[in-house]
């Protein structure tokens, strides 16, 4: 098991405790670690600098106890933003009919990057409308996704903020 897999694990009732989903953790660095935990609320608000702060207190007690990782670290709160990575397959469904970026780990139909609207999954594939078309990519071939900020989206968060 992957040290990000482990410490999401420790972390993951807490947070979600919190009123919160993990959406993902990196951890970067060799001298000096940097252990980035990227959450959402789950009623779907807007996340607050108080949050990040409140999730980063109980996460912090949490790896305390348990101490995962060798050295010392730094470690980060912040929610996804509006460019937020895709990172589940869930993902791609609830954001079906927006503007994504997707890099693949190998060729589909001779190339690795896509842009377009998703269209949702089928199964363990995900559909993007791109130029060219619809086209099918398999979720375990993923290397990195994220939304693209739009226009409409601006609009919509906007509302969200507003109302």
């Amino acid at each position: 098991m992957e040290l990000t897999e482990r410490i999401e694990q420790l972390i993951e009732p807490t947070v979600a405790d919190l009123g919160f989903d993990i959406v993902r953790i990196q951890l970067s660095g060799k001298d000096s670690p940097v252990l980035q935990v990227m959450a959402e609320r789950r009623d779907g608000a807007a996340m607050i600098v108080d949050d990040c702060a409140d999730i980063s207190r109980a996460i912090s007690a949490v790896l305390d106890v348990d101490d995962p990782i060798d050295s010392g670290y730094t470690l980060e709160v912040s929610s996804p933003g509006l460019d937020r990575p895709l990172v589940r397959l869930r993902d791609f469904e609830r954001y079906a009919g927006h503007q994504a970026r997707i890099e693949m780990d190998r060729l589909i139909d001779g190339q690795r990057r896509f842009k377009g609207r998703l269209q949702g999954v089928d199964g363990e594939t995900i559909q993007i409308q791109t130029d060219g078309g619809l086209v099918g990519l398999p979720y375990t071939d993923v290397k990195k996704a994220k939304l693209i900020v739009t226009d409409d989206m601006l609009a919509a968060a906007e509302e969200s903020q507003e109302g």
